[in-house]
């Protein structure tokens, strides 16, 4: 299998060029046709000579993937189905990911997967009851970015797609750096939002490395129900994560936001909304509320909209910055929670 460009930082693809008897100069040009003009292939790279593309495509390949399916919401959410190829347990296995285009007036929103399934075992989450099924490497996330037909008009991406990007950090790191640096997308890290359970051996050093947003998934601001809905609580106690966040600015543009699914008569009433209020108290964030959308064998439903209402409007009243987030995309399973890709299809021989 050849080696993928897409993923590789300006210094890796000049060192690449060195290594190949190119000038150095030409590993700029790579990174500029690659993450600038967001060439395809290798034929696309007309200021390198025929040689140096033959050269090239003897050992790498670009690595971008066309969607294999697209679905389109009757909203104009439309969700992509990416083939990836993951390294699991010593074997390669054939697995597909999801990235969901949200539109909204004039922005263009990509949520984005890190993982193909999830190791987290969220409940109420249709891409934790898949199970882990691998890392995506960065060609596959960046080839989200590249392949998906709003590509030249996205105003922002979201990480909140399949996965946990915060158990995949090297990788998320690398991806980053090429979605802000000046020779990538060059993009700001304020148009960039991380989601996390709060996995806290990771969490502060994404904190005090990267300067995008943070959304940290509560949903509960009691220990045992956050436990009986993320098993992850037990290892990773989210007021342990709280204590780290209040230990950075959060003041300027940088924002941080608690991830709060509601669900019917489970932790929508007064005393969850208090108990959120007392906990966040004197942290500059915003907390987004989430309508749940229903997975088979789960026994709870979700909120009503009136409830809902009452909740956002009880914490704004405390002071807490606090929407109800729009669903998008439930009618063709885009919605949060929904994602579940496809795994195992084909397995390969072990590597």
């Amino acid at each position: 299998m050849k080696e993928k460009l897409l993923g590789k930082t300006l210094s890796e693809l000049r060192a690449l060029a060195s290594e190949m008897g190119l000038p150095v100069f030409a590993g700029n040009q790579l990174a500029q046709w690659l993450y600038v003009r967001r060439a395809g292939s290798f034929d696309e790279m007309t200021n390198l000579s025929k040689e140096a593309r033959a050269l090239l495509s003897e050992r790498y390949e670009t690595g971008r993937v066309e969607p294999a399916e697209v679905a389109c919401s009757t909203d104009g959410t439309r969700k992509y189905l990416f083939p990836v190829v993951c390294e699991v347990a010593g074997r390669t296995e054939r697995s597909a990911v999801e990235a969901v285009m949200i539109p909204d007036e004039e922005r263009r929103t990509l949520c984005v997967s890190s993982q193909a399934g999830c190791r987290m075992g969220c409940r109420f989450c249709m891409t934790g009851r898949q199970g882990f099924h691998g890392q995506l490497s960065a060609a596959d996330i960046l080839n989200q970015f590249l392949s998906v037909d709003e590509a030249p008009d996205l105003t922002g991406a979201v990480f909140m797609g399949m996965g946990e990007p915060l158990d995949n950090y090297e990788t998320l790191s690398r991806v980053l750096e090429v979605l802000t640096a000046p020779w990538g997308f060059a993009w700001s890290p304020k148009r960039i939002t991380v989601s996390t359970v709060g996995v806290l051996p990771v969490l502060e050093r994404f904190l005090r490395e990267q300067r995008c947003h943070l959304a940290l998934s509560l949903h509960s601001p009691f220990d045992d129900e956050r436990e009986a809905l993320m098993p992850v609580q037990r290892a990773w106690p989210f007021r342990a994560a709280l204590d780290l966040i209040r230990q950075f600015d959060f003041s300027g543009q940088r924002r941080v936001s608690f991830e709060y699914t509601m669900f019917s008569g489970l932790n929508d009433d007064k005393r969850h909304a208090d108990a959120l209020s007392r906990l966040l108290r004197g942290l500059e964030c915003r907390v987004n509320l989430i309508r749940f959308h229903r997975i088979p064998d789960y026994p709870h439903g979700p909120s009503p909209e009136a409830v809902m209402e009452a909740f956002r409007d009880r914490l704004s009243r405390s002071g807490i910055t606090c929407t109800i987030r729009a669903s998008r995309g439930e009618d063709i399973f885009a919605a949060c929670g929904l994602l579940a890709g496809r795994h195992g299809e084909t397995k390969e021989e072990s590597v």
